[in-house]
């Protein structure tokens, strides 16, 4: 590979190391090419773009771009595939979670969840992590619930005053 290919994959993925809020670096030996065109797929879906790099150019983008533990540079050793995550940090780890149970050969090494670094070995506990849109979802939930209880304590109050003039309109009339 020429030099200047090498400087544009490393200036490619610094860029999109920067933009990304998840960086799932996994190992993907022993996939057949079947298996990796449907894990590309799953990514796709998800809007996580999945590269394979090789490692030194992984370690300059990281280098470049600084803030980046030497921990995973040590981790980089190996078929090392990159997953970026964009709109929701957590959505490649739910995908390589399946895929793994699935195939018992895509490995995390390492990941990277706004800006902080997470062992692979805690694949499970990162993937049951709500999503953004989970959360969205909780907050706005939340935030309506206390509203939505409103018109039934209103009415409620009603019920309860039409119950006491009735009352007293029996002991007026008795």
């Amino acid at each position: 590979m020429k030099r200047e290919n090498k400087e544009q994959i490393v200036g490619d993925v610094a860029e999109i190391t920067g933009r990304a809020g998840g960086l799932f670096f996994t190992d993907f030996t022993g996939l057949t090419v079947e298996q990796m065109t449907e894990l590309r797929r799953e990514f796709r879906k998800s809007g996580v773009q999945y590269r394979v790099v090789k490692n030194t150019l992984i370690r300059k983008a990281l280098e470049k771009l600084g803030g980046f533990d030497s921990v995973i540079s040590k981790k980089l050793v190996g078929p090392t595939g990159v997953a970026f995550a964009f709109d929701d940090p957590i959505a490649p780890a739910r995908i390589i979670q399946k895929f793994a149970d699935k195939s018992q050969k895509l490995k995390l090494k390492i990941c990277v969840i706004e800006k902080e670094v997470f062992d692979g070995s805690r694949l499970k506990e990162i993937a049951s992590m709500p999503g953004r849109k989970e959360l969205m979802a909780s907050i706005a939930g939340s935030v309506q619930a206390p509203l939505a209880g409103v018109p039934q304590v209103l009415y409620a109050v009603l019920r309860d005053l039409v119950s006491v003039i009735g009352e007293i309109e029996k002991k007026k009339a008795a």
